[in-house]
């Protein structure tokens, strides 16, 4: 009895002490909400107000082979607190050589920045901005150094606010795709963030995480002592190719020119991995010129009815479902039907028409007509079958890329509202639907693979400090699109296309192609096909070698003056690429080995790391595995040429103001190490330097600019 008392006793004492504990914890919480709110504002103001974040350094945006496609570089803004003690106490005597030597520093009048100055000294401006531009790091350097700005004069006043800016080596190629930089999105507390495009996707990976640190007055000088450090952006590795999206780039810039059309798209895919090696997207500006306006390929604003190329879409549902066969024979007559209230016309119309022809023919001639009999005469009253299928094939569904402003693509169904007696003909060739070009590539791509339909893919490879970090797979959306069958007709349909029909003339002599040409009629938004006079879409989706599928293209041309079908407009713009292509990347084929000699096949290049910095050769010289030490590494840049398991080191010093050597350097190290050096770069071509305008070892001038050719 006298425990279980004691028991009792202890169990009552615990449970009052927890009470009043939590009682006490209440009221405080109750006291820092609501009776001490102002005297804990202030505490978190003075707080904040005594930190400040230290800028992560952003990841590079890059190309398949390392080479940088947008990258960060360090700014500087430059301000003044009026307020200073020593400011405040020699600001009547010291100003004047103050001003005199900030006006011969950014070569701007003495006597303009001497008024500005004198009246924020007046209102005792802590935050006066001494120079409108931001400098770069040498530059804020050298205007340290300057006497007025020494501890024992003006030098505790002196603000610098670093920031970056976001820069892209090789000007607007691709800038649609690797994306824009928003100062302020999403809160913008963390500065510039990416906004669309790649930069968008892959923020996470490239923002990095800032770091904080602890603002402290040294002998009245505040500086920012690190409390814990920023981890660096992540670089993102993407599948573009600069070569290849330099002559993709060209050859639609080209036609655009020749056509004066309204906008034009173009995209490399590899057919196995489903990367995109390549997409140009070129619009007409307001001022007239042409220019990366919108990325056409994925956006809302490129998702329109495709026309002919969905021919094939069409005949591969009718084949799947065993109705046709290639050699089928039906009369498109004189290339005129009346169908529902509607007429359907060829191409060719008022020309004699094609009459009876093969299902394969009518394909290589893309006949309206042939298509549009086809598909009624075996799917009018089970109209749900057909768009089934063509659901089926996944084309109903955004391929969910990632990009913000994607394209959603549109296939009317039965049951709408919107679906009307001809809909069925329309739909079959190419209307009353809506198609991102890069959606109907996917499903050619998936014609060229096999059935196997990849989705595509820019993004590759996330590396940090140059190591692999994460790799993406090659996602597949449907491992066999249709039957062995029907897939060996539609590859012999496409290959005739280019052999017989409309797009023969793209043949070359080296290599056979398979594709199909398109053209449609653009309707203007809700007001029909007619307002202002017609305007027209031309396009060419196909592959290639045909035998032996590496690559698929698609490219649009949209509103063209003058000529204006498929393979007028657009197949010009896919035979360069293609010839482009074939040469640069494709091995050379069996026949043309063969007139090769033995030495020349087992020829093997010679393995070299380009000049770059000793740290980043050393890493890799050790991936590589070569065998080299530490020592062999003298001066600050560094190449290597390996030969015959001999290796050679050469290495160089950079000098303290003086112009470097880039010759043979890649683009994106170039502009760091010349940007570094204190030069403005302007660069033109793209590789590696072939040519500096600036002799190595000269003398750098303030403010000098430096012009490079990459090659």
């Amino acid at each position: 009895m006298e425990i279980r008392k004691y028991i009792t006793l202890r169990f009552g004492i615990i449970y009052f002490v927890i009470m009043a504990l939590t009682a006490a914890i209440v009221v405080k919480l109750f006291m820092i909400q609501n009776v001490d709110t102002e005297k804990w504002e202030e505490i978190a103001k003075n707080l904040k107000s005594a930190t400040s974040e230290i800028q992560a350094k952003r990841g590079n945006v890059c190309a398949d082979d390392g080479s940088i496609l947008a990258t960060s570089i360090p700014y500087y803004e430059l301000r003044f607190d009026l307020q200073a003690p020593r400011i405040v106490r020699d600001y009547s005597e010291k100003s004047d050589a103050f001003c005199e030597e900030v006006s011969k520093f950014f070569g701007i009048s003495k006597n303009r920045f001497k008024q500005q100055l004198n009246a924020a000294f007046k209102k005792r401006n802590r935050w006066f901005l001494i120079y409108p531009e931001k400098v770069n790091y040498n530059q804020l350097q050298d205007f340290k150094r300057l006497e007025m700005l020494k501890r024992s004069n003006f030098g505790s006043g002196l603000i610098v606010i670093g920031d970056s800016e976001r820069i892209m080596p090789h000007g607007d190629m691709a800038s649609r795709t690797i994306g824009t930089m928003n100062k302020g999105a999403y809160g913008g507390i963390h500065g510039n963030v990416g906004y669309s495009g790649i930069e968008g996707i892959m923020e996470n990976e490239l923002a990095g995480v800032n770091g904080l640190a602890l603002k402290q007055n040294y002998s009245g000088h505040w500086v920012d002592v690190p409390i814990t450090e920023p981890q660096d952006g992540r670089d993102v590795i993407t599948t573009l190719n600069v070569n290849l999206q330099d002559f993709t780039e060209n050859a639609l810039m080209r036609q655009m020119d020749q056509s004066q059309a309204e906008w034009g798209t173009a995209v490399v895919m590899e057919v196995a991995t489903g990367d995109v090696k390549a997409i140009a997207n070129i619009g007409r500006r307001k001022d007239g010129t042409y220019g990366e306006a919108y990325n056409y390929a994925l956006g809302h604003a490129g998702c329109s009815e495709p026309g002919s190329t969905f021919k094939l879409v069409s005949l591969m549902v009718a084949m799947e479902d065993g109705y046709v066969d290639t050699m089928d024979v039906y009369d498109t007559g004189i290339g005129r039907w009346d169908y529902k209230g509607q007429t359907i016309y060829d191409s060719d119309y008022g020309h004699g028409g094609h009459g009876a022809i093969s299902v394969k023919k009518i394909l290589e001639l893309s006949s309206n007509v042939g298509v549009a009999k086809v598909i009624t005469k075996y799917y009018e009253g089970h109209e749900t079958d057909f768009i089934d299928r063509i659901y089926n094939f996944g084309l109903n569904k955004p391929l969910g890329l990632g990009f913000a402003g994607e394209g959603v693509p549109y296939v009317k169904y039965p049951t709408d509202n919107v679906w009307w007696g001809p809909s069925l003909a329309w739909i079959s060739y190419g209307y009353e639907i809506k198609l991102t070009p890069i959606q109907t590539l996917t499903f050619y791509n998936a014609v060229a693979n096999n059935g196997r339909m990849v989705k595509p893919r820019f993004v590759k490879e996330i590396r940090e400090n140059g190591l692999l970090y994460r790799k993406f797979d090659t996602e597949v959306l449907n491992p066999s699109i249709c039957s062995a069958s029907t897939l060996a007709k539609a590859k012999s349909m496409l290959e005739g296309v280019c052999t017989e029909g409309t797009g023969r003339s793209l043949q070359n002599s080296h290599f056979p192609i398979a594709g199909k040409t398109g053209t449609a009629q653009v309707a203007y938004d809700n007001e029909g096909y007619v307002k202002g006079g017609k305007k027209y879409q031309a396009s060419f989706c196909g592959y290639f070698p045909a035998d032996d599928p590496k690559y698929s293209i698609i490219v649009v041309v949209v509103g063209p003056k003058g000529l204006y079908y498929g393979g007028s407009v657009a197949g010009p713009v896919f035979k360069e690429v293609v010839s482009k292509v074939y040469a640069s990347f494709l091995e050379p084929r069996d026949e043309m080995k063969d007139s090769m000699t033995d030495e020349q096949q087992e020829a093997k290049p010679v393995q070299i790391v380009e000049k770059g910095f000793r740290d980043d050769v050393l890493e890799a010289s050790e991936e590589l595995d070569l065998d080299i030490n530490d020592d062999q590494f003298s001066g600050d840049l560094v190449k290597l040429a390996v030969e015959d398991k001999a290796t050679k080191v050469d290495g160089s010093d950079l000098k303290t103001g003086a112009v470097p050597n880039v010759i043979g350097m890649t683009g994106g190290d170039a502009l760091y190490l010349l940007e570094k050096s204190g030069l403005k770069v302007k660069m033109k071509g793209l590789g590696k330097v072939s040519r500096q305008s600036l002799k190595a070892g000269n003398k750098i001038s303030k403010g000098q600019t430096i012009y490079l050719e990459l090659s």
